[in-house]
């Protein structure tokens, strides 16, 4: 799987490696389902709910392996 970054897309992130949906949640991100918070990147997710986007993508990126 290639590197997550602030311009990947949190729907396609939850396709390719659904047990990144805790990091999400933990981050108050509980529309997960929803067509607006899946077509949002991970920088436009971070900037609406007041979270670091480099720490976010260090741990999907932890967790998957990147």
């Amino acid at each position: 799987m290639a590197k997550i970054t602030k311009d990947t897309i949190v729907g396609d992130i939850l396709d390719l490696a659904p047990e990144a949906a805790p990091l999400f949640l933990e981050i108050g991100m509980h529309c997960l389902g929803c067509p607006s918070a899946r077509g949002e990147t991970v920088e436009m997710a971070c900037a609406v709910h007041g979270v670091d986007a480099d720490e976010l993508l260090q741990k999907i990126n932890d967790l998957i392996g990147e």
